[in-house]
């Protein structure tokens, strides 16, 4: 029999060993984490006065919607968009476009091609945001089961509130549900992908989310709709389309508990998004 200090001395580095060993569960070496990109799809002609898009603002400034949709590389091969820009017809949008780019065409700028797109999370079913499903027929689909129960009934019910919404896209929807590839979520702050928490309670739509990505650095709180500018973060003021005003508010409040900086909470229709970060492409900043 070893003596005792002996004994310490020989397992103090074999413990070592097992720590350090191929495959062993070292949180640094398993951590998803993500670049992302914030993609320009189309800008709209006119300005809007900041008090159309924040309730009970005084201020005389204007605002100009930008049109967006998020790509996030992952680390492990996984290619992820974040909602899918809507396919051009500004009629249904009731806003006069200055210009717009097909969104699997500006994807390309960052030569990725539709079909190599893994995932689609759509935040919330608004024709800006899921209009352009049906590009990406190759990719898995996440949304909120709620939304989506609402969006394809509810919604079209007497009494129901389709603002926003396009009947084809119900479509769109159900035939990816039809084709196995929709998933949905149950709830609030739930990690549907390594590395991307989801949580919702704003209520812009029935039950809109937004996203927490691990990035190499900070982690990034993609609002989309949650939050539509940067005006509406500072001031937590909510925005006029909600279903529930104080709850979208409480909704800006705890994103700013989510990150380290308000910096790292992205807007989804703020043109200042491209004067923030460092431009890679024609129309697409990546965040950091």
């Amino acid at each position: 029999m070893l003596p005792k200090g002996t004994q310490m001395r020989l397992r103090f580095p074999v413990l070592m060993l097992l720590f350090l060993a191929p495959g062993a569960p070292v949180s640094a070496q398993t951590r998803a984490v993500y670049d992302v990109y914030a993609i320009e799809y189309g800008s709209a002609r006119d300005l809007r006065p900041v008090s159309d898009v924040a309730i009970g603002a005084t201020t005389t400034d204007s605002v100009r919607f930008t049109f967006y949709i998020w790509y996030l590389r992952g680390d492990s091969g996984r290619n992820v968009l974040v909602d899918t820009g809507y396919l051009q017809d500004s009629t249904k949008r009731g806003i006069a476009l200055a210009w717009y780019v097909r969104p699997d065409i500006a994807l390309g700028r960052l030569n990725v091609r539709a079909d190599e797109i893994t995932d689609v999370v759509i935040t919330h079913p608004h024709v800006d945001h899921i209009g352009g499903l049906d590009l990406f027929t190759k990719a898995r689909v996440w949304m909120q089961e709620r939304d989506f129960a609402y969006f394809v009934g509810g919604a079209w019910q007497p009494g129901g509130n389709h603002l926003g919404l396009n009947n084809d896209d119900v479509l769109k929807v159900i035939r990816a549900n039809l084709d196995g590839r929709l998933r949905l979520i149950k709830g609030d702050s739930v990690e549907i992908i390594p590395g991307i928490r989801v949580f919702t309670g704003s209520r812009h739509t029935f039950d809109s989310q937004h996203l927490l990505v691990q990035t190499h650095r900070e982690n990034v709180l993609l609002a989309s709709d949650d939050a539509w500018f940067y005006y509406n973060i500072r001031n937590l003021i909510p925005v006029p389309a909600t279903f529930d005003a104080a709850a979208y508010a409480a909704g800006l409040r705890r994103m700013l508990t989510l990150v380290s900086s308000p910096e790292f909470i992205i807007p989804g229709h703020d043109a200042a998004v491209m004067t923030k970060f460092e431009r890679v492409a024609g129309g697409i900043v990546k965040i950091r």
